[in-house]
């Protein structure tokens, strides 16, 4: 059962319509990266999931994207309702679609279901949530930046926010597993070749970027593949 108040968990109040603005912020809404997109993913990934606890975090996660949708729809809203018929309402999609939000991103693609990035292995899910959290907090930085009104401003650092809180409870919820930095997980055991590092790029002065990611003692560093499988 779900249950709507007509109250959005974060006062969304904007003072400077500005259309243009609110086709970009049509990304957040029915875009790759929008909450739409995160409300539905992780809602579905909680029916395959056996683990108790995780499953209640995946829902409440999903069901707290749904009033971010909400309040992005009414941004969207807020920036089109009451503004003049200008050049710069003119030149935006909501000219032709009508005032306020549309399952469509800035660019007037619409939203697909292949937006959704679900598996059915809650570790692989897990860690395609927290990609999927990094990119909404990427597309809202970069909203921020473009903001003039300050009312607006303080909605998206809301929402940037509790991007970064979600990225939080995936990552514990890993570590509960204890899979946060563990890549192995499923029934395959991988062969020989996992502690490989393969030098398969150069600069051109016969020396490599070295680190931990191609070192000992996680990894074999094979400076030149070509000689060693010849």
């Amino acid at each position: 059962m779900f249950f709507h108040k007509k109250e959005p968990i974060h006062a969304v109040n904007v003072t400077e319509p500005n259309p243009r603005f609110a086709q970009l912020l049509l990304e957040q809404f029915g875009g790759a990266t929008g909450e739409l997109s995160a409300a539905l993913q992780y809602w579905v990934q909680s029916f395959h999931v056996e683990n108790a606890g995780i499953k209640d975090m995946l829902q409440d996660i999903a069901i707290e994207e749904f009033s971010h949708l909400e309040m992005v729809g009414k941004l969207i809203e807020a920036h089109t309702k009451n503004t003049d018929q200008t050049e710069a309402y003119k030149s935006t999609l909501f000219a032709v679609r009508g005032i306020g939000p549309h399952f469509l991103d800035s660019q007037g693609n619409a939203w697909t279901a292949s937006y959704l990035n679900e598996g059915g292995d809650v570790v692989r899910d897990l860690r395609a949530n927290v990609a999927a959290e990094a990119g909404a907090r990427q597309t809202y930085e970069e909203l921020i930046k473009l903001a003039t009104d300050k009312g607006t401003q303080e909605t998206l650092v809301h929402l940037l926010t509790r991007e970064i809180s979600h990225t939080q409870m995936f990552m514990k919820a890993l570590d509960s597993l204890g899979k946060l930095t563990d890549p192995f997980f499923g029934n395959i055991k991988p062969d020989e070749t996992v502690a490989l590092y393969y030098n398969l790029s150069t600069d051109g002065n016969g020396q490599d970027e070295r680190g931990p990611w191609n070192s000992e003692p996680t990894f074999k560093y094979i400076a030149n593949p070509l000689e060693t499988h010849s």
